[in-house]
């Protein structure tokens, strides 16, 4: 494991010297998920998985941002007041969810077509909801170049496993995140029972999402998300300005599906679905 940590480390190194300003849209993966646009809300659809496994990842960013900015759960609102970004918005699935939770929206995204869903189906919502939610179609880093630490939440959710550069990835939902905010970013394990499961079965056998969804190698283990946030190179050459300004990793639970009843659950085993939780300090 040692020697594994050491050589994504040695690799991150070489990504930040070729390319510390590489893009972090994959074209093919952009267009991929374009020609499924019309499907973002449909529960039966190729997201069905996705919807499956929403109300877990809502049930832990909510109890977490709440944990975590001292708001009580109970209420109705309990996110009211926090500005939160929804990085890979798609469809708004996440989006609108928080926005019920009370929070002030920005879900950007890559994709014309996303975006147009997402609007579309933010105009069928109540006022008061939909006021709350702006769409904008971006990549991460031009936003995070534009409004530096203007958020005091980030979510990247099942995203990360889709992007060009996880570098410039990771640096730009740290530039983003206000000091004492946090970022959620949930994600596959790359474990031989997450290829069983997320491809072999979800993609060949049951067909619950379209072949070539995922990509084995572009899967991250929780061990080298948290060295890719905590390893960032923030171009200080004072050591403890180093130190600081850096997403640290607070937490991270897994997400189990349970084929039986078809709803996931939270729980310790991190080996295949995971979220975690990310402090900027």
């Amino acid at each position: 494991m040692r020697c594994r940590l050491q050589s994504f480390l040695a690799a991150s190194n070489a990504i930040k010297i070729a390319s510390a300003s590489a893009s972090t849209v994959s074209q093919a993966e952009s267009e991929k998920f374009a020609k499924l646009a019309d499907h973002w809300w449909d529960p039966k659809g190729p997201f069905r998985p996705l919807h499956q496994m929403h109300p877990t990842r809502c049930q832990f960013i909510k109890s977490t941002l709440c944990n975590h900015f001292n708001r009580d759960p109970s209420l109705s609102n309990p996110l009211e007041g926090l500005r939160i970004l929804d990085v890979g918005c798609g469809g708004g699935l996440l989006s609108e969810s928080l926005a019920k939770m009370g929070a002030t929206v920005l879900g950007i995204d890559v994709s014309d077509e996303g975006i147009a869903a997402a609007t579309a189906h933010a105009s069928l919502s109540p006022n008061p909801l939909s006021s709350l939610i702006t769409y904008h179609k971006s990549t991460v880093e031009d936003l995070a170049q534009k409004q530096p630490e203007s958020f005091d939440a980030v979510i990247a959710s099942e995203v990360i496993e889709h992007v060009e550069s996880l570098d410039t990835f990771a640096g730009a939902l740290t530039k983003l995140t206000v000091p004492g905010g946090g970022a959620v970013v949930s994600t596959i394990n790359r474990t031989p029972r997450a290829y069983a499961l997320a491809i072999v079965a979800a993609e060949n056998i049951l067909q619950w999402v379209p072949k070539g969804t995922h990509d084995w190698e572009k899967f991250i283990t929780p061990d080298e998300l948290v060295l890719l946030f905590e390893h960032l190179d923030n171009n200080d050459n004072n050591e403890k300005e180093k130190e600081n300004g850096r997403l640290r990793v607070e937490h991270i639970t897994g997400m189990i599906y349970n084929p039986l009843k078809g709803t996931w659950y939270l729980d310790s085993d991190v080996g295949i679905n995971y979220i975690a939780f990310f402090v900027k300090r």
